[in-house]
């Protein structure tokens, strides 16, 4: 069964870290490119960041950059979102995405595999 997998959601404290892990069954992500979109309730589905096949290209949202830090280990076929300095305009459903391009702004088009996502709350 091909499918991503989020993990390490939860709530934390406003100012704490968090970090996210996407973990990939089924296929291998050395393909493709991998994003991180987040979806707050009410809002519509926002681009957080992307990493390109190699690691070699990241890009960040204007409103998560000095914060974030994509990464991934393709021998462990899973992709990481450090999440430091949260605020709580941080809270949402955060999915990993996999597709063919890690562009800026970072988009949705193209995403071959979507997770199911994972719950972060940033709150005292």
């Amino acid at each position: 069964q091909l499918q991503l997998v989020e993990s390490g959601g939860g709530l934390v404290q406003p100012g704490g870290s968090l970090s996210l892990s996407c973990a990939a069954s089924g296929f291998t992500l050395d393909y493709y490119a991998m994003s991180w979109f987040r979806q707050a309730p009410g809002k519509e589905r926002e681009g957080v960041s992307c990493i390109s096949r190699g690691g070699g290209t990241t890009n960040y949202a204007d409103s998560v950059k000095g914060r974030f830090t994509i990464s991934r280990d393709n021998a462990q076929n899973t992709v990481y979102l450090q999440m430091n300095s949260r605020k709580p305009e941080d809270t949402a459903t955060y999915y990993c995405a996999a597709g063919l391009h890690c562009t800026y702004p970072i988009n949705d088009y193209g995403m071959d595999y979507w997770g199911k996502g994972t719950l972060v709350t940033v709150s005292s």
